[in-house]
């Protein structure tokens, strides 16, 4: 049965509140014995990424927060001549595949009578919120690099979030929204520290699943704070446990080479911080909050994480384009990465995170 819990000291996450951090030990919160259920039958009841509440370890009072999340097509398509299924999570709600978290933590927020949070975010995930949070009632303020993208400023703008501009990299952001959170007490509605939100992404993997009526071969998926790869492999292993296949596909990760704390760790070298900027915006994160979990799950020899280029992204990004899927570049360094795989067994499938309508290219 799917649990919430501490990941240091396994103490269940508090029943009212939102903290981001185990009042016990000061850990960070986690899934645990994520379970999948079958879907539920009956459309007019349970939409999209709702089909599988029974997986998301939330009470039964809590309200769904549905806006059309879930259900996005996985696309056959071929690029560069090399066959792939591409799952489209540009066309959720808001523009990316955020929308599933935010879903989830949305209905957590109601359930618990929360109707003013904070929240930092490079773009998507601050978009995302806001939407869900003009739909839903709820107050939120987000703090954002001052270089984030006109387009997806824009958007947290119009949904009607105070948006606070915060200048240098993005971990300054995050460390705007945390003394917000410490000096006002508000709670920290954050994508990558809370919890809940990774049971609606471990759906991505469900659906791969069931259109292909199997596992893929290969996912190649971006990260940044890491919580869409977690989401997702928990999601596989899900599966896996419930008897319905014998593996898992092989899980690639990504990142910028710019900014690849994880991958550095993954490869036992320093990560010395990030350089610069990237086309792949999304991802510029030096403290990935998923990080521990992620090499906790890779099977080494069998999963892989990798870097690409800022010349690979944007190469990949005028590929994907060519084939008819217009999405920004943090999605397109999944294509990228390819390239850099020399076997790929089964099928492929690259999870495109967010829209082109959203970024500057």
């Amino acid at each position: 049965m799917t649990e919430i819990v501490c990941r240091n000291c396994s103490k269940p996450y508090p029943e009212t509140g939102l903290p981001h951090q185990c009042p016990n030990c000061g850990g960070f919160f986690t899934l645990r014995d994520l379970t999948f259920s079958q879907p539920a039958l009956v459309p007019a009841k349970a939409q999209g990424i709702w089909r599988f509440r029974a997986s998301f370890g939330l009470p039964a009072s809590y309200p769904a927060s549905y806006l059309g999340e879930g259900d996005t097509p996985l696309v056959p398509v071929k690029i560069l001549g090399t066959e792939f299924w591409a799952k489209m999570e540009n066309l959720n709600p808001s523009g990316s595949f955020k929308d599933r978290a935010t879903a989830v933590l949305t209905s957590v927020l109601r359930g618990r009578g929360l109707e003013n949070v904070v929240e930092d975010s490079s773009g998507n995930a601050g978009g995302s919120l806001a939407l869900y949070a003009s739909a839903f009632g709820i107050d939120c303020r987000i703090y954002i690099p001052s270089d984030t993208s006109g387009p997806k400023r824009r958007q947290i703008e119009v949904c009607g979030a105070e948006v606070i501009l915060v200048d240098g990299p993005r971990e300054n952001a995050h460390k705007a929204a945390l003394e917000a959170v410490r000096r006002e007490g508000l709670p920290y509605a954050s994508h990558a520290a809370q919890p809940f939100g990774m049971a609606g992404i471990a759906t991505i993997a469900y659906e791969i699943f069931e259109t292909l009526g199997e596992m893929p071969g290969t996912v190649f998926c971006p990260i940044g704070h890491g919580s869409l790869f977690t989401g997702v492999l928990m999601g596989f292993d899900a599966l896996l446990q419930a008897g319905l296949a014998s593996r898992r596909p092989r899980m690639i990760g990504v990142q910028p080479e710019v900014c690849a704390p994880i991958v550095s760790a993954w490869h036992g070298k320093p990560f010395a911080g990030g350089r610069g900027s990237s086309l792949a915006e999304g991802t510029m994160v030096e403290s990935p909050a998923r990080m521990e979990e992620i090499l906790g799950y890779l099977e080494p020899g069998t999963d892989q994480l990798v870097t690409v280029t800022e010349l690979e992204i944007a190469e990949a990004h005028r590929s994907l384009i060519k084939a008819g899927l217009y999405v920004e570049p943090t999605s397109a360094m999944v294509l990228a990465a390819t390239r850099n795989i020399k076997e790929a067994p089964g099928k492929s499938v690259l999870i495109l995170s967010g829209s082109g309508l959203k970024s500057k290219m």
